[in-house]
């Protein structure tokens, strides 16, 4: 998973945490490990479910939904900034990460109940509308055209044009691809409560998760060397709960019929985690950052945060009615696509250039010869911690559309779910995660562990040679064009092998290489680094788009052969940035001077 954490807070009270331990650590960690628990069960159970809720209940066009969904992501990993200054500043993280489980469970419940109904797909030839109705037959879909008493299937050719079998007269037979358009009437209620319902998870998520983080940080003292494993501990907590929703949400969606109750399902677990962490009592009373400022403020604070909906509402509606397709970028340039960008991505692209070019310039020019080769170290790697985590974060768009419409996830008489083929990376993830701390620390004792450096660049590395694996499976697809589920697992394991080799590190980089007056700056820089891997993520999925009619793909090889391009060129470019990083490798070990 691509969870942060961060080791904040300060030293413990005196005397915290008494006779009473937690497998040796601070009984409240075990209150802190299953809140987190639960609120990750709520957070990847809808992400299961999210963009294909976008695709086949909203029937929003690929391009549209893969830029919302990165668009929404993007958000849920900027907010962290800004919820925790406030908490850090005048809230207090206890009444953050309340006020952050109460909001994320009111999004999650909205979600799941105001969907209302599946909206109707049409298509427009020539400029005369016309009803598209969708026959499902088990895991196949066939599409019609309607007019009147006829219906017309509709067939998806290459060169993007469609055939309408048997049309004759005002329906012509074959349509090109300039003469048709297809959309769906929607619900403007049940659009408009979508963006509320993603906007309060935005802002909730911005109070609970960076401050739940500071919460496990300060109950160690300065200088205790439980506090990684406490750490280690907590994460694992984050991986077990979005094991058990990623398989759990699917399913309910799958035997139900309905995605309400997959996000009801995630609606509960965030309760959750606000009853475990609400209901603490004492337990955590001297724990965390207190309140600051006048009481008043508290109820200024939850009334700027509602307003927040909306802002995040507006952000969201603008990236979906602004969504170009991505291939525009090789008719506009870099420079012109960026421009075509709707404001969130035209801010974050702004902010994050002139982070990337302003920090080595100014430690260039302003510090002395250690702390600038540090400094500029650490911008190099957040550089390319982006290009991974934009690759890796197709997991949630790209891949699990390519779940969905390209791969047989028969399991014997098991058909698995497109949502649940994400619960690889966490099960991974658990399975090697302790393999991969022996493995570090039995390399440390021997001055063979791999540098930061080198780690980030094994990791793009393998995170490119993940989607080249897939490509190569892909060859072995049946008659249907649907690839084989070992391939995209096996994907799956080599991207959490990836992880495992740069996400641990991130964070631990970032403290050890700024300065210390510019720790925080540069956490935010990290931070925003991971928004803008979202967004990015979004762009990317948005050239796997493919052309679609009620949520269902018209022609599978047509599908197959744009998801397998995409996956292809993403990977060489992970594989290509993973060399250079390489190659910058003993460059950069060199800047770190000494630090490991």
């Amino acid at each position: 998973m691509t969870d942060t954490v961060q080791a904040a807070g300060g030293p413990a009270p005196a005397g915290s945490g008494g006779d009473k331990t937690w497998f040796g650590h601070p009984r409240q960690l075990a209150i802190l490990f299953t809140s987190e628990m639960w609120e990750r069960f709520g957070y990847y159970g809808m992400r299961a479910l999210l963009i294909l809720y976008l695709v086949e209940h909203f029937v929003f066009a690929d391009r549209v939904a893969n830029g919302l969904y990165g668009a929404f992501t993007s958000l849920v990993y900027l907010t962290p900034l800004i919820g925790g200054l406030i908490a850090d500043q005048y809230f207090g993280s206890k009444k953050a990460v309340k006020l952050g489980a109460i909001l994320m469970s009111a999004g999650y419940l909205l979600l799941a109940f105001s969907g209302g109904q599946k909206a109707d797909p049409y298509v427009t030839i020539a400029g005369t509308e016309y009803r598209v109705e969708v026959v499902r037959d088990g895991e196949t879909s066939t599409q019609y055209v309607v007019d009147g008493t006829n219906r017309y299937k509709i067939s998806g050719n290459e060169d993007g044009s469609i055939s309408l079998d048997g049309a004759s007269g005002a329906v012509p037979p074959a349509v090109a691809p300039s003469d048709y358009k297809f959309d769906a009437k929607r619900n403007d209620l049940s659009v408009m409560l979508l963006f509320i319902s993603l906007g309060l998870i935005i802002v909730g998520n911005g109070y609970f998760k960076p401050n739940i983080s500071t919460i496990v940080g300060s109950l160690y003292p300065e200088g205790d060397r439980r506090r990684d494993a406490g750490f280690t501990i907590f994460y694992m907590g984050i991986n077990l709960g979005s094991i058990i929703s990623q398989f759990l949400a699917p399913l309910i969606v799958a035997t139900t019929g309905n995605y309400m109750w997959g996000f009801a399902l995630a609606g509960v677990g965030m309760l959750l985690a606000w009853a475990r962490f609400q209901f603490a009592g004492p337990a955590l009373a001297d724990y965390g950052n207190p309140p600051k400022g006048a009481p008043n403020r508290d109820l200024f604070i939850v009334v700027g945060s509602l307003v927040a909906v909306p802002v995040a509402w507006f952000l969201l509606n603008n990236a979906m009615t602004s969504a170009t397709v991505a291939h525009e970028v090789a008719a506009q340039g870099i420079i012109g696509y960026i421009a075509s960008q709707p404001l969130l991505g035209k801010v974050m692209f702004f902010v994050y250039i002139v982070a990337m070019v302003g920090i080595p310039v100014w430690a260039i020019m302003s510090l002395k010869s250690v702390e600038r080769d540090r400094m500029i170290v650490a911008t190099v790697l957040t550089f390319f911690s982006v290009v991974f985590w934009t690759l890796f974060e197709q997991a949630g768009s790209s891949m699990t559309l390519f779940a969905d419409r390209n791969t047989d996830r028969n399991i014997g008489t098991y058909l698995m779910p497109a949502g649940q083929v994400q619960i690889f990376n966490p099960l991974f993830i658990v399975i090697f995660a302790p393999i991969f701390s022996v493995m570090w620390n039995w390399l440390g004792k021997r001055g063979l562990e791999p540098s930061v450096p080198l780690k980030f660049a094994i990791g793009l590395i393998l995170v490119g040679v993940g989607f080249l694996v897939l490509v190569f499976g892909s060859q072995f697809h049946d008659s249907n064009f649907m690839v084989p589920l070992f391939w995209l697992a096996l994907a799956y394991f080599i991207h959490s092998i990836a992880e495992l080799c740069l996400s641990p590190v991130g964070l631990s980089m970032i403290t050890k290489l700024s300065i210390p007056k510019l720790v925080g700056m540069m956490m935010g820089v990290w931070f925003l680094s991971s928004a803008m891997a979202q967004y990015v993520g979004g762009i990317v999925a948005q050239f796997a788009s493919t052309e679609t009619v009620g949520g269902e793909v018209l022609n599978n090889e047509v599908s197959l052969n744009t998801y397998l391009g995409v996956f292809q060129t993403i990977g060489v470019w992970g594989v290509g940035f993973g060399v250079v990083l390489l190659v910058l490798w003993p460059f950069l070990k060199k800047g770190m001077h000494g630090v490991n």
